[in-house]
């Protein structure tokens, strides 16, 4: 059967049938300890790269748990990444005050 990931809260919900390198991977992933929350979990950029070469390496699938979508491999890395940045900080700017107020110069 082929490994599954699950993703939520930018981190690690759940996975099944993970190979032996994929199991080491997590092991690293959690080496510091494993919060009983992927809510409260608040992973730093080391750990961020660690899920990313968890997800490279992934012989499987990849699924939001948010939308139940199944996710290439590079769009779980940059949800992974971007996870919990500021909208502006990944490209989605909101409009200025002048355009919503209907201030046109």
């Amino acid at each position: 059967m082929a490994e599954s990931l699950l993703l939520k809260w930018g981190t690690i919900k759940g996975w099944d049938d993970f190979t032996e390198k994929s199991q080491e991977i997590v092991g690293r992933y959690y080496a510091d300890g494993m919060c009983m929350s992927a809510a409260a979990d608040k992973p730093d950029d080391a750990r961020k790269a660690i899920l990313c070469e968890l997800i490279d390496q992934l012989d499987g699938y990849i699924q939001n748990d948010w939308s139940g979508e199944i996710m290439s491999k590079e769009e779980a890395k940059k949800y992974v990444m971007e996870y919990g940045q500021p909208r502006a900080a990944v490209g989605n700017s909101l409009p200025s005050p002048s355009a919503l107020s209907g201030d046109r110069k």
